[in-house]
């Protein structure tokens, strides 16, 4: 089984970048296909990006080209830079890993807050 501890979530300006961390804990990390996911206050969860073992990327509309997945296995961590943030990129973004063959996620970190103030 997986662990995932998110970080580097906080207070930030518009136009601002910063980088969130998921450290994963368990053997199976480095055959996980990752994801990043956020809930905004009063919506429902959405996609972000993912990334899969062999490193190909996929990302919400809303954030291509602004945001960057990545990850390093020797660390068992996966990254979310987030450049150009926007006010709404405002909320709680939550790791996720053990991606099922419909596409779910099993396994889920406690969530970073990141607040953009315009």
């Amino acid at each position: 089984q997986v662990q995932l501890v998110e970080s580097g979530g906080g207070l930030v300006q518009a136009g601002d970048s910063l980088r969130l961390s998921c450290a994963a804990s368990g053997r199976t990390f480095g055959s996980n296909s990752m994801a990043w996911f956020r809930q905004a206050p009063g919506k429902d969860r959405e996609f972000v990006a993912s990334i899969t073992w062999r490193s190909n990327t996929y990302y919400a509309d809303s954030v291509k080209g602004r945001f960057a997945i990545s990850r390093d296995n020797a660390k068992n961590t996966i990254y979310l830079q987030m450049n150009s943030v926007k006010p709404e990129d405002t909320a709680v973004y939550y790791c996720a890993s053990g991606r099922t063959e419909s596409g779910s996620y099993t396994v889920w970190g406690q969530g970073t807050q990141v607040t953009v103030s315009s």
